[in-house]
């Protein structure tokens, strides 16, 4: 089953069309950008409140944002995961921040080698957010990329920018860990529309 069909089979909220779920990312891209919330089991703990827990999720991912492929060269060949939490943090010195789950199986790999290139999607890059994002494949399967020069790790190819990055801070934060990157280089593809994500779907400007 491909990602459309997957898709189009989830329930589609009332006053939604129905032709809405056919821009829908992967259930556990999802829960990587916005959490996975059991709402039964929060029930049970008196001390969260499940409509609060719903509404962070559904106030949260109002939020738009680019996207993001965050890869590093491990002892074991490239690793890379999707994530939509990143940001600029400071100039001097010049500092960037992502944002990765404690249930992602890249991050550690990516943790142990001590740096990160943040691949910034392009409008066209969907496939390629999906693929990073999925779990049990080669999520290099036919992905061209080139070494970073200042870290080795991959450079996506037809991405909007590179920002290649050695952790210099690593804090944790509940269910994540804030990781603070130092910006070692930069460079800026051929690209110029970004890939965005919003209310749990994929957008593109309007040129």
């Amino acid at each position: 089953m491909n990602v459309r069909e997957s898709n189009v089979e989830r329930a589609v909220p009332e006053g939604v069309s129905p032709e809405a779920a056919t821009t829908w990312p992967p259930r556990q891209l999802i829960d990587s950008f916005l959490g996975s919330f059991d709402f039964s089991a929060v029930a049970e703990d008196a001390h969260v409140d499940p409509e609060q827990a719903r509404a962070f999720r559904d106030v949260l991912g109002r939020f738009a944002s680019g996207v993001t492929v965050v890869t590093a060269m491990t002892g074991e060949g490239p690793m890379g995961m999707t994530c939509q939490s990143f940001s600029s943090v400071s100039l001097q010195p010049p500092l960037v921040l992502f944002v990765p789950a404690h249930t992602s199986r890249a991050w550690p790999a990516i943790r142990a080698t001590g740096h990160f290139t943040v691949n910034l999607l392009a409008s066209n890059q969907e496939e390629l957010s999906n693929q990073f994002a999925a779990k049990g494949v080669d999520k290099f399967a036919g992905v061209p990329w080139s070494p970073a020069p200042s870290t080795g790790a991959p450079r996506l190819d037809g991405s909007l920018a590179w920002i290649d990055c050695t952790i210099h801070a690593v804090h944790e934060a509940g269910d994540h860990d804030v990781v603070l990157g130092r910006v070692q280089a930069m460079v800026h593809g051929e690209a110029e529309m970004p890939l965005l994500f919003f209310r749990s779907a994929y957008h593109r400007l309007a040129e």
